[in-house]
């Protein structure tokens, strides 16, 4: 069924897409502020933890890469409620047992949940909110980036009021709960199609590779952060709550970002001037990580939760405005966020090897620098005059 903006079930739709993208990070960022604890319970070293955050990303990328061919044997109804009962099964079995295999096993579980909703929700917004693109494009990154701050500030509160880590990671599975119940009662998002799919033409295509690798590269650093911020300022002499809420402190300034630029992009149709002022915030948080950590710790987060926040949704758009037609722009969303996630996936494993060989983050602060500051350059060649007069990818 079309959502239709003009009948009172647009708040119904607008609140669905919030649930949707509330339960999309708390499967990653409910880990990084127990780390300790799950180090200590489990004998995972940081190399072995960082797979917690990487083998969701993969999973990410992974089934995102085949999302044309979900799309097409669940369509967006079955595939985004079975991604939901995925995600709740992982938060379920982590509550009921604390061994390392199985916080490694609901890790990919929760990631393909994971995956199969971020595969089908961009061909639904592009043609459920066909004439507020931008705007829906905003309020679902900023969803999403709600619920890893909320998982980030409340899986210490909840891990300390039941006395026990796996509570902390366990008690996600009411919000995706609560998602199932509004997804199977709400008609959002198409039935599967008898419809044959054209093939996806872009695996040949360079600017869709390009547009790929941008995606991984602008936004590898929130998996870092999510998997390590905390860790770093626990290193550096803080506690385990004032590091986990330096997560959600981030996570206000991601949310701003999300809603904020995407609304200024609805504006006009060139983004390279909001990317390129997104990246700078990312450059700047980075360096102040790396080089005056304890002086303005919030600047630099916030900095930093700022650039990723607007990227992520800037990306995306960026992405979706190369195709008119929805399920051509969900096949082209789909290939840029398989293989960008796969990228991100390697970017908490390579901070904690960096960690593990230096004894510190710094050189992980100086990767992601020369990251953001390389991507600033590369975004200049996304003039809207290379893609709206170009064929179809």
């Amino acid at each position: 069924m079309t959502f239709n903006p003009s009948s009172a079930g647009k708040f119904a739709g607008w609140g669905l897409l919030v649930v949707l993208g509330l339960n999309l990070r708390p499967i990653l960022s409910s880990i990084s502020p127990l780390l300790g604890e799950i180090r200590l319970a489990t004998g995972l070293s940081f190399q072995s933890s960082a797979l917690l955050t990487s083998l969701p990303v993969v999973c990410m990328g992974l089934v995102a890469l085949v999302g044309v061919r979900v799309e097409a044997q669940l369509g967006e109804r079955r595939g985004i409620a079975l991604g939901l009962v995925m995600i709740l099964l992982a938060c379920l079995a982590r509550w009921l047992m604390g061994q390392g295999s199985t916080l490694l096993v609901t890790a990919l579980l929760g990631g393909a949940g994971v995956a199969l909703i971020q595969a089908l929700v961009p061909a639904m917004i592009k043609r459920e909110f066909h004439h507020r693109v931008p705007v829906a494009m905003g309020v679902y990154s900023a969803s999403l980036m709600a619920g890893g701050g909320l998982a980030a500030l409340l899986s210490p509160v909840a891990a300390t009021h039941f006395q026990q880590w796996q509570a902390g990671l366990g008690i996600w599975l009411l919000p995706a709960f609560a998602a199932l119940l509004l997804w199977i009662r709400l008609p959002l998002g198409a039935a599967k199609s008898a419809k044959v799919i054209p093939a996806f033409k872009g695996l040949r295509n360079r600017r869709a590779w390009l547009l790929a690798l941008y995606f991984g590269l602008v936004n590898c650093g929130y998996m870092s952060l999510v998997a390590w911020l905390p860790a770093y300022y626990q290193q550096l002499g803080w506690g385990v709550l004032p590091s986990g809420s330096l997560l959600a402190f981030m996570t206000i300034f991601q949310v701003i970002a999300a809603l904020l630029m995407p609304v200024l992009a609805q504006r006009g149709i060139d983004r390279r001037p909001l990317l390129w002022i997104s990246l700078l915030a990312q450059t700047i948080g980075y360096l102040g990580l790396l080089m005056a950590p304890l002086q303005f710790p919030h600047l630099w987060v916030a900095l930093c939760g700022f650039g990723l926040g607007a990227c992520f949704a800037l990306s995306l758009l960026l992405t979706l405005d190369h195709h008119r037609d929805p399920r051509q722009a969900g096949q082209l969303a789909a290939f840029v966020q398989g293989v960008g996630f796969l990228i991100n996936a390697i970017s908490p494993w390579l901070t904690g090897w960096l960690r593990e060989l230096t004894g510190s983050f710094a050189s992980a602060w100086v990767v992601l620098t020369v990251t953001a500051v390389a991507m600033l350059v590369v975004t200049r060649v996304f003039s809207p005059a290379t893609y709206r007069t170009a064929p179809a990818l």
